[in-house]
């Protein structure tokens, strides 16, 4: 079982492009699409979007993920092998996802190597079809990542910093992801419950679920990821409170009425 996680879009090919190119060397591979609609290189969206899927596949499923600002510069094409299976950039996407894997080694994929195997030159712009995809579909067939390049040091495949920072009474977090409804989602998970939220200002009480607070009103919330998340009921907090992903924010968590 392969998935797929991208920011190509719908409109052009790359997608139907891609899934040939799995097809062709395994036609029999469940391909599942998570999404391709990550906003256009955001590393952080596609690590958190990634880490979801993750989260809920069963063993030995393979994990292609390609925001790929720098496809065709010196970044590394990677595996890492797990429970399941990542195939990546090396650019901080493996950050999140890589905490549910059980992760015991990593390879770079040799681009001559993987010419060699499938038998065509790889386009020095679109890796998705050229390399993460037919990785992807030869790891299916149970070919051993060792068979596309030199393992590496797993400490060495690069992280992204999504660390919450704690400050005295408060947290400098992330924004993480902003899903469809403007939900903001923050790196902040395994923490006390409070009762109120504060963030840029605004003093948001903390609740288990939307409709628990009148329409166009604020709430944090635990969310369906166990992120700390802020919402509006039917309404965008995002847009309200101008934030995107990759935005750090100071937020205080309150404990006490008053």
């Amino acid at each position: 079982m392969i998935t797929l996680t991208t920011d190509f879009g719908l409109k052009g090919p790359y997608v139907g492009e891609m899934k040939g190119a799995i097809l062709a060397i395994n036609p029999e591979v469940e391909v599942i699409d998570i999404t391709h609609s990550i906003t256009r290189h955001s590393i952080i969206e596609g690590s958190f979007v990634m880490e979801q899927a993750v989260k809920y596949f069963p063993a030995d499923t393979i994990h292609v993920g390609v925001i790929d600002p720098g496809v065709g510069t010196r970044r590394r094409a990677i595996i890492i092998e797990g429970h399941q299976f990542l195939v990546v950039p090396d650019n901080g996407i493996a950050t999140l996802p890589l905490k549910w894997i059980d992760a015991k080694s990593a390879y770079e994929i040799d681009l001559q190597k993987m010419e060699a195997i499938i038998g065509r030159k790889i386009s020095s712009t679109f890796h998705g079809r050229d390399v993460f995809g037919p990785a992807g579909a030869l790891l299916s067939l149970g070919y051993e990542p060792s068979r596309f390049g030199k393992e590496i040091d797993l400490e060495k495949v690069i992280k992204l910093e999504l660390e919450p920072k704690k400050e005295e009474d408060s947290w400098i977090l992330s924004v993480i992801y902003i899903d469809d409804f403007g939900n903001v989602i923050l790196n902040l998970e395994n923490y006390e419950k409070p009762k109120y939220v504060e963030v840029l200002g605004r003093r948001i009480p903390y609740i288990e679920t939307y409709g628990k607070v009148n329409i166009g009103e604020f709430l944090a919330l635990p969310g369906s990821h166990d992120y700390l998340e802020i919402a509006i009921n039917q309404g965008s907090a995002a847009d309200v409170l101008g934030l995107k992903v990759g935005d750090e924010v100071e937020v205080k968590l309150i404990y006490e009425e008053g």
